[in-house]
């Protein structure tokens, strides 16, 4: 099988899915001997446009790990936005340490559908978006080392194909898939945190870079303090700002951040497949 180029193509509000995404094709790139091409999809101008991609060209298509499913903003975009053309395709998910649950079957899914052929898959941990304690600095040494040797898998598997393989890659998840997971109280009684957004303290000093950052272009620009749209609680208002202004303080929201840095203290690995 001879490919052409490489093309990456990703959302990463916090920069984690990009981290893993440009370090597989760094190695593909390298093993090949072809040029990279990088789509990123996280602002909302990226997503209005459409990539077509050819038979000769492999797709790295990376989304973060939301609720254990893909982030349901992102869905209009990859059901509408991409076109495979038989193109290979891999879908990457990066999850922040509790589980990836049914993400990854799900991207590989609307990958098939939009016209690629998915020849691998991987599950990937970033430090969570809702903290800097779960996951801390992860994608770190030992998950760049893993997204090389996943390269290197990669390069082994293809390099006696005459054509790609339509049998879509084996990977974990449920079909149908699983709803999104709802967080509990003690009780048992759902956690929405939908509508929650995060607040500004007098810290701020108007940089704008919030607004520049949101994905969902939700943060006025000439008020910070002011929401236009919705949250995804997407983390990189409040990871970005350089002067730590922005902030949560809904009961749900931090009663959530605490249980699931209290519950998923261990170090979970990569998945690749």
């Amino acid at each position: 099988m001879k490919l052409k180029s490489i093309r990456l193509i990703y959302f990463s509000a916090t920069g984690t899915t990009q981290t893993i995404v440009r370090r597989i094709g760094a190695g593909l790139s390298r093993a090949w001997n072809v040029p990279v091409h990088e789509h990123d999809f996280t602002l909302p101008a990226a997503r209005a446009q459409e990539i077509v991609c050819g038979p000769d060209e492999l797709a790295l298509v990376g989304t973060p790990v939301y609720a254990g499913r893909v982030p349901n903003v992102l869905l209009p975009f990859l059901r509408t936005k991409l076109s495979g053309g038989g193109a290979p395709a891999v879908p990457v998910v990066l999850f922040g340490n509790r589980n990836y649950d049914d993400a990854l079957i799900e991207l590989r899914d609307l990958l098939e559908a939009a016209g690629f052929h998915t020849i691998g898959g991987a599950a990937f941990v970033g430090e969570h978006s809702f903290s800097t304690v779960l996951a801390a600095g992860r994608p770190d040494a030992a998950d760049l080392q893993t997204a090389d040797d996943f390269a290197a898998l990669l390069v082994q598997r293809t390099a006696a194909w005459s054509a790609v393989p339509e049998q879509p890659v084996p990977v974990p998840g449920e079909t149908p898939l699983r709803p999104y997971y709802t967080p509990r109280d003690r009780q048992g009684r759902p956690v929405n945190i939908l509508k929650v957004r995060p607040l500004v303290r007098e810290t701020c000093d108007n940089c704008g870079l919030c607004a520049e950052v949101c994905p969902m272009g939700s943060i006025d620009r000439a008020d910070v303090r002011r929401y236009t749209g919705i949250c995804i609680k997407c983390g990189a208002c409040i990871k970005k700002c350089p002067q730590a202004a922005r902030y949560y303080d809904d009961a749900g929201y931090l009663y959530h951040q605490h249980e699931l840095e209290e519950g998923y203290t261990r170090r979970a690995q990569p998945e690749l497949f």
